[in-house]
């Protein structure tokens, strides 16, 4: 039984950090990318949808990425979304067939302010990290009356070196993207 609440833990944990270097690959560096397109949702027909069901996304230069939409009559809500996404700072244009987005030059400033955003991603992860933690310590101190405090106490030291080992790697991609955004 503990060794199912520490697997599932840590599963769980795993994907908290993936959802975090998900959301840091979100934030803007020096060039385009299709991953700062992916959060993007469109109103298509009433409904929400990622911008990646509804077009295909490919760099076409260092600051331009190429929208090509597979239904047409989409073409102005995928401009719109992405003209009012938050933090994109992109400026679509479509010519009737396709949508160039042209990424501006960052600023030191701007830079500064992405650094500051991912700082907040990655503190969100850490929570979620630390609030999985908390769940398990009570999913084990459940157990105690079964396996006895010893086994509990262990089960919590090996929770406690995953924890810290998920931290770390959050910590890790934290680094690596705030290097790639001040990067000139």
């Amino acid at each position: 039984m503990i060794a199912d609440v520490l697997e599932q833990t840590t599963q769980k944990m795993a994907k908290a950090v993936d959802v975090a270097k998900d959301d840091f690959a979100t934030v803007r560096t020096g060039r385009a990318n299709p991953a700062l397109f992916q959060k993007i949702q469109v109103d298509y027909y009433g409904t929400p949808t990622p911008l990646e069901q509804l077009a295909s996304l490919q760099n076409q230069e260092a600051r331009t990425i190429l929208v090509t939409p597979y239904d047409k009559s989409a073409l102005k809500a995928i401009e719109t979304a992405i003209r009012d996404t938050p933090n994109l700072g992109a400026n679509p244009s479509n010519d009737g067939t396709v949508v160039r987005v042209t990424m501006p030059e960052l600023t030191e400033d701007r830079r500064k302010e992405y650094v500051k955003i991912v700082r907040g991603k990655a503190e969100d992860a850490r929570v979620t990290v630390r609030n999985l933690r908390r769940k398990s310590k009570d999913d084990l101190d459940a157990l105690k009356s079964e396996v006895g405090d010893d086994e509990v106490a262990r089960a919590e030291k090996e929770l406690e070196a995953v924890t810290k080992a998920h931290v770390e790697a959050i910590d890790e991609a934290l680094k690596r993207k705030e290097a790639e955004l001040l990067e000139v």
